[in-house]
């Protein structure tokens, strides 16, 4: 059928289907069927939904963490190269500060460690807000078509996107506190253990939830790269390290 109708069959058999059917008389009757099922019946009512969505928001937001959980397990290019890229930056920051948490003799000691944590959050933190643009982005083009469809509102997929980062950030970050916090050689306390893990796990959080939030509110991941770059050199500079706030009267 849609080889006879393709334009070059048309013109070859000079022959305008559409004109064909619209004086027919199958048109005619399909017309007079439309109007009859557009007219309403006396005495019926309007169709009426009591809400908008057909489910409520907490099935909404239990559909949407299954799609999303599903969604990352089977994402394995992110996923597995950001769990290899934190274990490679882990022994790298391990190795190049072997052993220096126990020395805190001097200030420059202090100072070092001080650098370790500073340099080795920004890097895995910043490599987290770009490497999750790519997967949002793909994501947002399936929200667009499934929102329109009806299928759920914006607020369970926002929640059940950021409670699946926040589980592979959480497992992500404790690999890296685990190696870091091994080889810097701090001391191994539990309550001391756990301050540095909650420590990096916020700072994580926020650079990956920031890295969500601009592409969401850039048209497409170009844009937001830039955007992204442009904060992150603020957040670099007034982190509180390069420029320290000053105690004391100049």
């Amino acid at each position: 059928m849609l080889e006879i109708n393709s334009p070059a069959v048309k013109g070859q058999l000079d022959v305008d289907f559409a004109e064909i059917y619209a004086n027919s008389e199958l048109f005619k009757r399909n017309q007079e069927l439309i109007k009859e099922l557009s007219t309403p019946a006396p005495g019926s009512n309007e169709l009426y939904f009591p809400a908008k969505y057909s489910q409520s928001f907490v099935t909404q937001c239990k559909a949407c963490f299954w799609k999303q959980y599903w969604s990352y397990w089977r994402n394995p290019r992110y996923n597995a190269i950001r769990f290899l890229i934190t274990i490679v930056i882990g022994v790298i920051f391990g190795l190049i500060f072997w052993k220096k948490g126990d020395k805190t003799h001097r200030e420059q000691d202090l100072l070092n460690l001080m650098g370790v944590m500073y340099i080795a959050i920004l890097f895995l933190g910043s490599t987290n807000t770009a490497a999750v643009q790519s997967v949002v982005a793909i994501e947002r083009t399936v929200f667009y078509r499934e929102r329109v469809a009806g299928m759920y509102s914006a607020l369970p997929y926002a929640l059940a996107q950021v409670a699946v980062e926040i589980i592979y950030v959480a497992i992500q970050t404790f690999a890296y506190t685990l190696i870091l916090y091994s080889m810097i050689g701090f001391h191994w306390q539990l309550e001391k253990f756990l301050w540095f893990y909650i420590f990096i796990l916020m700072c994580f959080m926020y650079f990956t939830l920031y890295g969500m939030m601009v592409i969401a509110l850039t048209p497409g991941p170009q844009i937001a790269a830039i955007v992204t770059s442009f904060i992150l050199s603020f957040w670099n500079l007034f982190s509180g390290f390069l420029i320290p706030r000053l105690v004391g009267n100049i």
